[in-house]
């Protein structure tokens, strides 16, 4: 099971795999040893990458100490070792997961979900509702996306793939409205899992802001810990632009996790590093395909070894 999660990880990063492994192989290759003008090249390549400065100047300043110490081998393998290392240092810090099986903290555990639009959003839903469905659970899904008219049949189609209920609103409903009568309903049908879906709100619009805490104080009004997670989902190919997302809704909404998409189509999976650092913020869930089956728990360790991996 294990060795398959592996593989679907390593074959959803290809793209960053490609332009991280295969390159410092052709900057270093086999029976060459590493000098200073190489390191350069390795670092140019790592921002390339977005895994961030930060994080590229930990890389750099080790492989350098390795370099003056003398106990750097000669050959690509060895300076992916570095930053295979360095790496997975960097994004998996001791922050568990999010529950997505077994015994769950509360019920109904309440996922809030945001993101701008664009992002797989929606998509995200539907698949994080197929996992829970397939752990055993009871999942209901909550539309309070009421600003986009194409939101809410989309939402119910994924629904439908995910085989899960879902709370629609009348049209022009508010949204906190829609959560709370969501939230009521989960708790008369004893939901295990509610997943709510929100605007796709540009991250520099105020008053959508405003609505997602508005959302929040909803829910809260059910039980006082809900949501019990505030995700965001953001899209992989935007790179840096991430970053300013990120801080936005942080600013709006305590957020509790990331969710990375799209990592299958980008050559700059390093954001994931860049985004753990700045903001100390866990990336919990990845996609790497447009499959029901293809967003995955993020695992350090496994996203280091995806992106040097033969």
């Amino acid at each position: 099971m294990l060795g398959k999660l592996f593989d679907r990880i390593k074959e959803g990063l290809a793209k960053t795999r490609v332009a991280m492994s295969e390159r410092i192989a052709a900057i270093v290759p086999r029976g060459t040893r590493l000098d200073d003008e190489r390191i350069d090249e390795i670092e140019a390549l790592l921002v390339q990458a977005d895994v961030g400065l930060e994080t590229a100047g930990e890389v750099i300043a080790e492989l350098r100490q390795r370099l003056r110490d003398e106990s750097l081998a000669e050959g690509p393998e060895a300076v992916m070792a570095v930053l295979e290392r360095q790496i997975a240092a960097a994004v998996d810090l001791g922050d568990s997961g999010l529950a997505l099986s077994g015994r769950l903290p509360a019920q109904p555990f309440v996922v809030l979900v945001a993101g701008v639009n664009g992002v797989g959003k929606t998509t995200t839903i539907g698949k994080l509702a197929k996992r829970y469905v397939d752990a055993d659970k009871k999942v209901l899904v909550a539309a309070c996306d009421t600003f986009r008219a194409a939101a809410i049949p989309q939402l119910e189609i994924w629904a439908q793939r995910a085989g899960v209920d879902i709370i629609r609103p009348q049209s022009g409903a508010d949204p906190a409205a829609v959560a709370f009568d969501a939230m009521a309903a989960a708790q008369a049908r004893n939901v295990d899992v509610l997943l709510v879906d929100t605007a796709g709100r540009l991250h520099n619009k105020v008053n959508l802001m405003e609505e997602l805490k508005k959302i929040r104080r909803s829910l809260g009004r059910h039980d006082p810990t809900a949501p019990h997670e505030t995700l965001l989902v953001l899209d992989a190919t935007t790179g840096q632009n991430t970053l300013s997302q990120v801080r936005e809704f942080h600013q709006a909404t305590q957020l509790t996790g990331l969710v990375l998409t799209k990592l299958d189509g980008t050559a700059k999976g390093g954001i994931a590093i860049a985004l753990r650092r700045e903001f100390g913020i866990p990336v919990k869930l990845i996609g790497v395909g447009e499959g029901l089956d293809d967003l995955q728990p993020f695992d350090g360790e496994a996203y280091a070894r995806a992106l040097f991996a033969s």
